[in-house]
């Protein structure tokens, strides 16, 4: 299931593997709608599920807010939201395969962890750009590929070192990059104070060369 406010981008061939994408605190902006059609380029089926109902942020301030008026005036809560477009689109006729993967970006990063560690649900790989979450890995049916900022004010070392070891401890193949000289959204062209260009093409590389494995 899907809303109005969604984003989903099909391939040119018609079909391709399924590929969930989570935007962060910002909202479902114009660059995660474009991430989703840069997906369909190479070959994905992407779909970006709303979790403001079509609101955006520009600012920290703006950004914070409006992650505080959907978490107190949803209807229907976020995690429901995640699951149900997740279900939907593995069983989208243009997506070829009953998994798929999960690509998140710093809060909606950590939306993939929490929806990755249920064996209920169609993933077979994860991959998060900037966040962390500890938590029981041991049924998790995904693979894993992060990539974290070499100096990161919103993820602690604490937090990524407890998330390795339960990744480690659930027996879960993990990879993990850090990129030098980067900060907390780097992969994202629209902050103009974080983007890394050499960072942003290097994980994006990463991450199709992983989701093709």
């Amino acid at each position: 299931m899907t809303t109005p406010f969604d984003h989903i981008a099909i391939p040119k061939a018609g079909s391709g593997p399924g590929v969930v994408v989570l935007h962060s605190w910002w909202g479902l902006n114009a660059f995660f709608k474009g991430l989703c059609d840069r997906f369909a380029r190479a070959g994905f089926v992407a779909l970006a599920p709303d979790l403001y109902a079509g609101k955006v942020a520009s600012t920290v301030a703006e950004a914070k807010k409006l992650r505080a008026e959907a978490t107190a005036s949803r209807r229907v809560p976020a995690y429901k939201t995640l699951i149900a477009a997740t279900n939907h689109l593995s069983h989208h006729g243009a997506v070829t395969a009953p998994h798929v993967a999960l690509v998140g970006f710093s809060m909606g990063g950590h939306w993939a962890l929490w929806l990755a560690q249920r064996p209920e649900l169609p993933i077979a790989s994860t991959v998060v750009f900037y966040a962390s979450r500890n938590g029981d890995y041991t049924k998790s049916n995904s693979r894993f590929l992060f990539h974290f900022a070499e100096n990161d004010e919103w993820v602690s070392q604490g937090s990524v070192n407890k998330l390795k070891k339960s990744l480690e401890k659930a027996g879960r193949v993990s990879s993990y990059h850090e990129y030098p000289g980067t900060t907390h959204w780097f992969f994202e062209e629209d902050r103009p104070e974080a983007f890394h260009r050499k960072a942003a093409a290097l994980s994006w590389k990463r991450t199709l060369a992983f989701l093709r494995d």
